[in-house]
């Protein structure tokens, strides 16, 4: 049993119809309730709540307050290469766009840790484009000894593995793993996979529940906010989180919301989410679980962070390159789209601080576990 036998069970379009068919009795009986079932949680998102977003925030607000008090979660990506086998309409790693390729060496990604330690940072997130041959278990078995020894908690954001190779990076220091499925719609999937291994929708889909068993602390889903209706991708999302939390109680979850954002080869946006769509939705995460850490990146303007951090956002990146070297020895020619807040991590960090929150750039360490 895996996700892929519980999103089968679900069709698309009569979940699309059930959202927008909540009325504003739906919302207000969610509003309502301390337990939040699925069907609360298509209320919430639901176009009827949309008049309803003070009283969204302002309880998605006190309930983050109780579960993660007023702490936020600093972390930074490290692009450690730009190769890819897939061929993806919407990535600027995109196998078919002409860009300069690049993987960092151990010389090279020990000059990147260096200044991502200068920063502050003690947790970060590993990310390359999906190239098994070249950047696969060989490399990254190589390489995260060496990474883990500049940071107490390591994440990575890599082409889906198997379990056993999963256990095996855990080992070598790995804490945490993000993995998008993009969109939950198959037939849409297949749109914008045109070429490589990512064409398999299954084992994508399957990836969280392979991260689980092999015991990995952390596992980060979403899909990407555009390619898809959003409504209906974050429902998905929301039924993904509750099978996995219901199955695997000992991993952490958290939850992204990476908007469509211009790269090479840009692909408009199927469903355009305006930025009160995308409080309400992560208002509705936070009411529907308490638990579930809420990840916002660089993609967001600066204004809209700083507004949204006390809703029930736990974790941020800041001070965010997506090119390989782009920390020591920036191009931005190998980036994999243009981020929109662009300020360092010391402006961030008094951002946070600004609105009655205390930046925290360690998230966990072995030791804690006794």
């Amino acid at each position: 049993m895996s996700f892929v036998e519980e999103h089968a069970k679900y069709d698309w379009d009569d979940v699309r119809l059930s959202i927008y068919s909540k009325t504003e009795r739906d919302v207000q009986r969610a509003l309502s309730k301390k337990k939040l079932d699925l069907e609360d949680f298509k209320a919430l998102i639901s176009p009827a709540a949309e008049p309803y977003l003070e009283q969204l925030a302002q309880r998605s607000f006190a309930l983050t307050r109780k579960r993660f008090g007023h702490t936020m979660s600093m972390y930074i990506p490290l692009y450690l290469s730009n190769l890819c086998a897939n061929a993806c309409t919407y990535c600027g790693f995109s196998m078919e766009n002409r860009i300069k390729r690049k993987t960092l060496s151990e010389d090279e990604i020990n000059a990147e840790c260096n200044v991502i330690k200068s920063m502050g940072f003690d947790n970060i997130l590993l990310v390359t484009g999906e190239h098994e041959n070249k950047v696969g278990m060989k490399y990254f078995k190589q390489v995260l000894p060496a990474i883990k020894k500049h940071f107490s908690y390591l994440a990575m954001e890599v082409q889906p593995l198997d379990q056993n190779e999963y256990a095996e990076l855990k080992h070598s220091g790995l804490d945490a793993v993000m993995v998008y499925q993009e969109t939950y719609n198959r037939r849409t999937y297949a749109e914008h996979h045109l070429r490589g291994n990512k064409m398999d929708f299954d084992y994508r889909l399957d990836t969280p529940d392979r991260l689980a068993k092999a015991g990995i602390d952390k596992i980060g889903i979403g899909s990407l906010i555009g390619l898809e209706e959003w409504r209906t991708d974050c429902f998905f999302v929301a039924a993904h989180l509750q099978y996995l939390e219901n199955r695997y109680w000992k991993s952490r979850y958290s939850i992204s919301f990476p908007r469509l954002r211009p790269c090479e080869g840009a692909l408009q946006p199927k469903s355009v989410m305006t930025d009160k769509q995308l409080v309400q939705l992560i208002c509705s995460y936070r009411l529907f679980n308490n638990e579930v850490e809420l990840s916002l990146s660089t993609r967001e303007s600066p204004t809209f962070r700083d507004h949204v951090y006390p809703l029930g956002i736990t974790s941020i990146s800041a001070a965010s390159k997506t090119q390989p070297g782009g920390y020591a020895n920036e191009e931005e020619e190998l980036e994999q789209f243009a981020i929109s807040d662009e300020r360092s991590a010391q402006l961030v960090a008094e951002s946070v601080k600004q609105v009655g929150m205390e930046p925290v750039w360690k998230d966990w360490h072995p030791s804690y576990s006794g």
